[in-house]
């Protein structure tokens, strides 16, 4: 259950994640559309906007439909950005070896075996 704005839903919530290339029209396609492939939502409204964006000519129409899909998504609160780091960084004051700058050019902690705690 989830409060927002004085409303409660109740649904399934999900974690996704989209790193394709693309633009804000194949990003709202593939996440924000009811026939996306990672799509959970069913909004009329953002449907109507997007097949309405998709028959349009005019770059700057377009763009403001887009730019409403998007305003509605965030007033919605439909998605809670969370940034989750999946690699391990070993730092800190009771670390001996971090690992940090073992292997040149190579931004994370590594090789992990290398790791050591301070005794």
């Amino acid at each position: 259950m989830l409060v927002l704005a004085g409303m409660v839903h109740r649904r399934k919530y999900a974690q996704m994640g989209n790193g394709a290339p693309g633009n804000a029209a194949t990003r709202i396609e593939t996440s924000m559309l009811s026939t996306g492939t990672l799509s959970f939502l069913k909004d009329p409204e953002i449907d109507q906007w997007f097949a309405q964006q998709a028959r349009e000519r005019d770059r700057t129409k377009r763009e403001a439909l887009l730019h409403k899909i998007q305003q509605k998504a965030y007033d919605a609160a439909y998605f809670l950005p969370i940034w989750q780091l999946g690699f391990l960084c070993v730092t800190g004051p009771r670390v001996a070896v971090s690992g940090l700058g073992l292997i040149p050019g190579y931004i994370y902690s590594a090789p992990y075996e290398e790791v050591r705690l301070q005794t």
